[in-house]
């Protein structure tokens, strides 16, 4: 997964923030606690976490209260975050989820089980983010491609005024003169018929490479949802 990651556990138990910081630490992470949900989105302002450990009945503020006001904020939404609680109703877990909850454990819970969900949701997190990257990139080179079919047709339209500029060149003179000119002219629409032919081609490449951008997007699944899909996928598992 790459680096040292970052986790905030918040519990109002201090035996559960001791044992996590503990077992956490000698596994190779980042660890920080917080006891309720006020002072938690004071650690994430500073700690800036890769995931969230979040007991959801706490004083001051609710572990769903805290979600919601993660979720809210567009630096923060995207921190994923695992539930844990003493209540084991499947109501409740799926109000976790809808609140943008990535996981959800039932206490009393297996330490095993949660570091492997820990490892899973870290995993899927950088997953989404290489998504999201090679997409930017995909965008990025989509609007290239349109803004060089664009600069292409514009210089077709160069081509084709300097085309009509040379047509009204007086073909008139001494007869040396209008040979000359003849064959300067010549020379000239040779050179723009040429130029004409790389941007005929140049722009018949682009065309395609637009045309199977588009039929890519066409199959390609909105992050959000393939997210989503993950998350049920694992959930159901």
């Amino acid at each position: 997964m790459g680096g040292r990651k970052k986790i905030l556990i918040v519990d109002d138990e201090q035996l559960n923030l001791e044992f996590f910081d503990v077992m956490l630490s000698k596994l190779g992470f980042a660890v920080e606690k917080a006891e309720d949900g006020l002072a938690a989105l004071e650690k994430v302002k500073q700690f800036r976490p890769d995931l969230i450990i979040l007991d959801n009945v706490m004083p001051k503020m609710s572990g769903w209260e805290v979600t919601k006001t993660l979720k809210k904020d567009v630096k923060y939404r995207e921190i994923p975050i695992i539930m844990f609680s003493a209540l084991g109703d499947v109501k409740d877990k799926v109000e976790g989820f809808e609140l943008g909850v990535d996981d959800y454990i039932t206490k009393p819970f297996n330490f095993s089980e949660v570091l492997a969900r820990i490892r899973a949701v870290l995993r899927n997190r950088e997953l989404f983010g290489q998504i999201v990257y090679r997409e930017s990139r995909l965008n990025l080179a989509e609007a290239f491609g349109l803004d060089m079919k664009t600069k292409t047709e514009d210089f077709i339209r160069s081509i084709d005024d300097l085309d009509a500029a040379i047509s009204r060149i007086p073909q008139g003179g001494e007869a040396g003169d209008a040979a000359f000119m003849a064959k300067q002219l010549e020379a000239l629409r040779e050179k723009t018929a040429a130029v004409r032919k790389n941007v005929a081609e140049l722009d018949a490449r682009i065309s395609r490479t637009i045309a199977e951008w588009q039929d890519l997007k066409k199959h390609e699944i909105e992050i959000r949802i393939l997210e989503e899909n993950i998350r049920k996928s694992v959930h159901q598992g």
